[in-house]
């Protein structure tokens, strides 16, 4: 139908047309746009949609209450929680329900639930296979489910042999970071939304191909994110709820890499550079970096 609309009418109609994550499965059947429409992936609110010129108290609000519109925007606890017990039973029943063929589908809640404690973390299908005893298949499918639905995202390691950095561990995150419980890893998972939006925006945007990955050695030096152009990194993040000190790894990566900028981002208020590295509240990078 979209089809011979557009072709009836495209020299005197644009068409905006909007959905959930089931037009990503009805997309790889039928007819082909091929050619006659650009994708872009809407996410949640970023901090800079909320104030072009973000404070440190808006960054406070939108860690809690995630970026979705409501419950964001809303600001209050109660409406929080029933508007998240609501979206959950969505995604699995209406959703995943109609669209996959999944008989033990009560496990999805399960999974729904353990995920926030894996955030930030190198993910191990193992745990969570033998956590909901299914294989270790079945497990990856429905993590790859999730993904799809645009619940949760994964990221791949980056780096070359001689930092010996890991190849096969991936680190998970949520679409909504408000899910995340731990102050740490929440914080995390807002930065690591806030620079995926930013991937996605540049590729739908301006077509460059671009990443999101993170640094880990086998000695478990870690820096949580890097920003990848056509294969070559921009600048690099690491994530701090405090602002005291510089992590080591970073020094330690930067000597060894050919990432030019290295950042450290903080929960607080204070902004320096030390020994070329940026240290700055989140509500500062992100305007400063212009996150979409």
């Amino acid at each position: 139908m979209v089809k011979g609309f557009y072709d009836s009418n495209k020299s005197s109609v644009s068409f905006l047309i909007t959905g959930s994550a089931r037009l990503d499965y009805y997309s790889k059947g039928g007819d082909s746009l091929q050619g006659r429409y650009h994708y872009y992936r809407l996410h949640p609110l970023s901090l800079n949609e909320l104030n072009v010129k973000p404070t440190h108290d808006d960054f406070k609000g939108i860690l809690r209450f995630g970026g979705f519109p409501e419950p964001c925007l809303k600001g209050e606890e109660r409406f929080w929680r029933r508007w998240q017990k609501e979206r959950v039973q969505r995604v699995i029943y209406d959703d995943i329900g109609l669209l996959e063929n999944i008989r033990e589908i009560s496990l999805l809640e399960l999974l729904a639930e353990e995920l926030p404690n894996r955030v930030g973390a190198p993910l191990s299908v193992k745990n969570l296979k033998e956590l909901l005893d299914v294989s270790h298949e079945t497990a990856d499918r429905w993590i790859q489910i999730f993904e799809r639905m645009y619940y949760c995202f994964r990221i791949a390691p980056y780096g070359a042999p001689k930092i010996r950095a890991v190849k096969k561990e991936q680190k998970l995150y949520l679409w909504d970071w408000s899910l995340v419980s731990e102050p740490v890893p929440r914080f995390e998972n807002f930065i690591a939304s806030q620079l995926l939006k930013l991937c996605h925006f540049r590729e739908d945007t301006e077509g460059f191909k671009m990443e999101l990955r993170f640094l880990r050695d086998t000695d478990k030096r870690e820096v949580d994110f890097v920003v990848l152009e056509e294969g070559k990194p921009l600048f690099a993040v690491e994530c701090k709820t405090g602002a005291k000190s510089i992590s080591p790894s970073i020094y330690y990566f930067k000597e060894r890499t050919h990432i030019p900028i290295f950042f450290q981002v903080h929960e607080q208020k204070d902004d320096y550079v030390k020994n070329g590295v940026r240290v700055l509240p989140a509500h500062t990078f992100c305007r400063e970096m212009k996150l979409p």
